[in-house]
């Protein structure tokens, strides 16, 4: 699997996992703490300085936390404002930040808009002078987000990572490699997810009705094996190198990985 794809990957496992735990459907949401050292085995000045360490420890965990529960409620709030075509602005976003951690919204907001693209397809824009006020539309200029009555999230970013696993196989890719895939991040043919509904039924049935995919048996294969391809609708709304920025911007690149070219269709 490229890096491209195993970083975004690695980023949505970990966007979705937070989401999870926000909802309470799985365990707690923080590690343990650290047992203490038995008293009385070092001196007072190592004792000392452990518990400053600890205690800066904790201090920077404290801080983690915080931005992480702020990054979270305000993805729920743009996800409110989204689904009701309203704009917001920066003062809005601002309330749902405690006053004392308030000098930490530009690194909570590019957090948050980050999670609001790769989860739910949703690009948080700036109006050219609009004082301040965002808009949220639907990412790499496609039109469609799943949204209806019964499963009230988007998922347009469901058809991103899809799209952007078919550009780095090169513009096709076999059924099996995509499953491979999005089971890493907890996304199972046949078994309901919390944001993505019914993943099979996703692929095979509604983004090819909507043109977004095409599904197809590989040539000769026999067994039958099937592949992906982007549809028409694909091609026509978004473009390989909204895409590749798309896979660039959620690409984590650990010092000492050097980047790796990303094929074109």
């Amino acid at each position: 699997m490229p890096l491209g794809a195993r970083s975004v990957q690695g980023r949505l496992k970990e966007a979705l996992q937070e989401l999870r735990e926000a909802q309470g459907a799985e365990g707690p949401q923080h590690p343990p703490q650290a047992v203490p050292a038995i008293p009385g085995s070092e001196s007072h000045a190592q004792s000392s300085s452990s518990r400053g360490d600890e205690a800066a420890g904790d201090a920077r965990a404290s801080l983690q936390d915080t931005r992480r529960n702020n990054k979270i409620q305000l993805m729920a709030f743009l996800l409110l404002k989204y689904r009701s075509h309203e704009p917001t602005t920066r003062a809005e976003m601002l309330e749902l930040v405690a006053r004392d951690h308030q000098r930490h919204f530009p690194v909570i907001f590019s957090q948050a808009s980050k999670g609001l693209q790769l989860v739910y397809g949703i690009d948080v824009k700036r109006v050219i002078g609009g004082n301040h006020t965002y808009v949220l539309v639907p990412t790499l200029g496609l039109t469609w987000d799943g949204l209806n009555e019964e499963q009230g999230r988007p998922k347009t970013g469901f058809l991103a990572v899809v799209l952007a696993i078919i550009l780095l196989r090169g513009g096709r890719v076999p059924e099996e490699e995509v499953w491979h895939f999005l089971s890493v991040v907890e996304v199972y043919p046949g078994r309901e997810h919390f944001i993505y509904g019914e993943p099979r039924e996703l692929i095979t049935r509604v983004l090819v009705q909507e043109r977004y995919l095409k599904y197809r048996q590989v040539r000769h294969s026999n067994p039958a094996h099937f592949e992906l391809l982007w549809g028409p609708r694909a091609h026509a709304e978004t473009s390989p190198r909204q895409v590749k920025h798309f896979v660039r911007r959620h690409a984590h690149r650990p010092a000492g990985h050097q980047s790796v070219p990303i094929r074109g269709r």
